[in-house]
């Protein structure tokens, strides 16, 4: 008779570097994956914050970060599975303003999904250091709370009505701009408030040496706890999977994995999501890594 192997609950969207994982191409001798494939992926956050809903998960950095701060079960590994320059997330109507920069956005009212929604916290990032927006000066309108029950919004931070939704708003001239991601519309007369942002997202990589990261890889605690081996190979597995998906000559590498490859970008994020309030003190990321390291540091 043979031991059964664990299977293992995993919210995770189909990337090129986990393509292999999610058609069955790679698997592992030492578990099997539950695939959870939940669109849009946001909606696995709030259930893995708060119940940790699965055994790994893919996450959003700013969630993981009120997570840690409010001592949930949740462990990071130094995967990064999502991340994309920001620049030109943020957009705005030309039916309604026949131009808008990053300069004329105070006073004005900017839709975003979520006061801590990661693309959200880059774009303020963007515009704070790179043209000296006070975003404290912006009225932010949210149109759901952060993924923690714990965290209460800024006082400059307005929640929309019920059941309003936020590109309607911008298509109807209700906000002067939007904050939108994968959901960003494909219309001629919703343009980028920061201008040339494509070519401005490869400057500022190429300033910093810096990505703007959006999701990682988390499990819960109890597995690192109980079944530490499992956690080796997982990370050794996501590995194999993204060596599967090389980066292509002369290209960015947006999904990074190992401690010294994503610690750069991590102190940015660390450190913004504190100005911004999202945070109560800056981590370190020692402080968020000391966990996986009791068992990947020779790996990772």
């Amino acid at each position: 008779m043979t031991n059964s192997i664990p299977t293992l609950a995993t919210a995770l969207k189909r990337y090129p570097t986990t393509e292999a994982l999610l058609s069955g191409k790679l698997t592992s001798p030492a578990f099997n994956f539950d695939f959870h494939e939940v669109e849009p992926i946001h909606d696995v956050f709030k259930p893995m914050a708060r119940e940790q809903r699965y055994d790994v998960s893919e996450l959003a950095i700013f969630t993981f970060l009120q997570a840690y701060a409010y001592n949930k079960p949740i462990v990071l590994l130094p995967v990064v599975l999502a991340s994309r320059f920001q620049h030109g997330c943020i957009v705005y109507n030309t039916d309604y303003n026949k131009e808008l920069t990053p300069e004329m956005l105070p006073g004005k009212k900017i839709g975003v999904r979520a006061y801590t929604q990661t693309t959200g916290a880059w774009v303020r990032n963007i515009l704070s250091q790179e043209h000296a927006l006070d975003f404290e000066s912006v009225e932010w309108i949210i149109f759901e709370g952060s993924h923690l029950a714990e965290y209460t919004e800024p006082s400059f931070v307005k929640r929309a009505a019920p059941g309003v939704k936020l590109l309607p708003m911008l298509m109807a001239g209700e906000i002067d701009a939007g904050i939108l991601g994968n959901d960003l519309p494909n219309d001629p007369k919703i343009k980028a408030v920061i201008p040339d942002a494509a070519n401005a997202g490869r400057a500022w990589h190429d300033k910093t040496g810096l990505i703007p990261i959006n999701h990682m890889l988390v499990v819960k605690r109890d597995l690192l706890r109980f079944r530490p081996d499992l956690v080796r190979n997982i990370y050794q597995t996501f590995k194999q999977a993204k060596e599967a998906a090389p980066v292509a000559p002369g290209a960015i590498d947006m999904r990074p994995i190992g401690y010294d490859k994503v610690t750069p970008s991590l102190e940015l994020a660390i450190q913004l999501a504190y100005e911004q309030q999202i945070i109560p003190r800056r981590f370190t990321v020692d402080e968020l890594f000391a966990e996986s390291r009791t068992v990947l540091d020779d790996l990772a």
